[in-house]
């Protein structure tokens, strides 16, 4: 399963993962940003925090770490993030998230 097209012509974004582990494609209002995030590569973000982040998986699986608990969300299955709690997260090769940030500018949109 892939994105829609019409989904994937959305913008991309400036995210510090190079494109060819992650591309994204992004929704952004003045409340907040919707990013889908396509893992083409296996990818770990380090320990982080901001504000608050919701999201659900849409393949494949998500592998969440917060306070000390680490929960693998399939898909289905959503997760939320409270702002300034300190999470890391990894996912494998052809996982699709759809997040939700709190900060409308969270990543800028690639130029």
């Amino acid at each position: 399963m892939s994105l829609p097209d019409f989904i994937r012509a959305l913008p991309a974004l400036d995210v510090p993962v190079p494109d060819d582990v992650v591309s994204t494609n992004a929704i952004r209002s003045d409340q907040g940003l919707g990013v889908f995030f396509t893992f083409h590569k296996a990818m770990e973000l380090p320990p982080h925090a901001h504000k608050a982040q919701w999201g659900i998986v849409i393949k494949g699986w998500l592998e969440l770490t917060m306070e000390g608990k680490t929960h693998r969300y399939l898909p289905g299955e959503s997760y939320s993030i409270p702002s300034g709690a300190v999470h890391s997260a990894k996912g494998p090769a052809g996982a699709i998230v759809f997040d939700v940030f709190e900060e409308a500018d969270r990543y800028p949109i690639r130029a």
